[in-house]
């Protein structure tokens, strides 16, 4: 079954990371083992072109991300000290994501149109080795946004999603861990937003901006890369009430693996592997099947399975070491169809989940 993925840091990974993306993991793992790196995730990665193609992604939202620097933010790297030194960064990833298009290894799709044929060759031959992923362009906090009247050149340049704020405190707004709601700039962004047609990613917003956000935007708004909080108490989850409010405006919700916003009271970094020749142990014990709980949650909320699907967020900073204990690469998001089915979903709500609601999610973004 095909997979869209809603949340993947690639030009991240293989510009800050050094990673080539167009080698296997096992390959990619094996080359930061053997110049003995052991920082978090090192040795440990769980995405990569031939993984995404054996899993069957074929369609993801991925990112651009260059932040500010802040005090606390981890990992401590992708800082820049000043906006157009973050600008700048932000280009060279769009760059990157540009160079793999006209090398043939992605698709960048920026319209309904390209969306819709790229799904129905994939799903004609899901197997193919040659025909390219699939791609749509977000930024994952607005800090390389010079200017809000800047949101027009960044559409023009294929970005078609923003979220705002990251960790910390943006130039826009108060994001995760902080208490607060948007500055005037971030208001403005909103509205250039909203004007052009980009969509809002509200993933990673306070509790507040996330309040001033249904207010202020009329636009299409979307989360990436969120659990519940219900489920797992942390200001970085979705509540129970956000969840209706994205469901009433259309929203779908994509998920996400990192293991400590999976289960409860996992410490991030407690279960580190202390040297690269002990990594491949995964999140200690947490199995996919405790993402379907998370999935179950938003189902139960809104009263079907249109509003559900996935964001892995999997190499968003960490590796195996931090992923369900089941997933080796991303190829193993072949395992959810099965859990699915044995918690009830039908087929038709299995592939909604999978892929489906997020390519009628953009269809509707496009087609308004």
């Amino acid at each position: 079954m095909i997979v869209f993925d809603a949340h993947l840091d690639l030009a991240w990974n293989a510009l800050d990371w050094n990673r080539n993306l167009q080698l296997p993991c096992a390959a990619i793992r094996q080359i930061e083992k053997d110049a003995g790196e052991t920082e978090k995730g090192r040795g440990a990665n769980t995405v990569s072109f031939p993984d995404l193609r054996r899993g069957k992604v074929v369609t993801f939202v991925a990112t651009v991300l260059a932040r500010l620097f802040r005090p606390g933010i981890i990992p401590p790297i992708q800082l820049y000290s000043q906006s157009e030194a973050a600008f700048g960064a932000a280009m060279g990833q769009l760059h990157y994501y540009r160079g793999m298009a006209q090398q043939g290894h992605l698709r960048l799709i920026q319209d309904w149109p390209s969306l819709e044929a790229h799904t129905a060759a994939w799903k004609a031959d899901e197997d193919s080795l040659t025909r390219p992923l699939g791609v749509i362009l977000s930024m994952e906090g607005a800090d390389a946004i010079l200017r809000p009247d800047q949101v027009p050149e960044w559409w023009d340049a294929g970005l078609r999603i923003i979220g705002p704020c990251l960790y910390g405190v943006s130039p826009y707004g108060h994001g995760t861990g902080t208490e607060g709601g948007f500055f005037p700039a971030g208001r403005q962004l909103l509205g250039e937003m909203e004007r052009v047609g980009m969509i809002l990613d509200v993933t990673h917003l306070s509790d507040q901006c996330f309040d001033e956000a249904m207010e202020l935007f009329g636009g299409r708004l979307l989360a990436s890369h969120h659990n519940n909080r219900t489920l797992v108490p942390h200001q970085r989850q979705l509540t129970d009430e956000q969840t209706k409010k994205l469901i009433a405006r259309g929203g779908v919700i994509g998920h996400a693996f990192d293991v400590w916003m999976v289960v409860p009271n996992y410490v991030r970094g407690a279960h580190v592997l202390p040297s690269p020749s002990e990594r491949g142990a995964g999140g200690e014990g947490v199995p996919l099947e405790r993402i379907a709980d998370h999935i179950d949650r938003v189902c139960q909320l809104a009263g079907n399975a249109r509003h559900a699907a996935i964001g892995s967020d999997l190499d968003g900073g960490y590796g195996r070491e931090q992923s369900p204990s089941d997933l080796d690469t991303i190829a193993d998001l072949q395992r959810l169809p099965d859990i699915l089915a044995r918690r009830g979903y039908s087929q038709t709500d299995i592939e909604g989940i999978m892929h489906a609601n997020w390519i009628r999610f953009f269809k509707e973004a496009w087609s308004e």
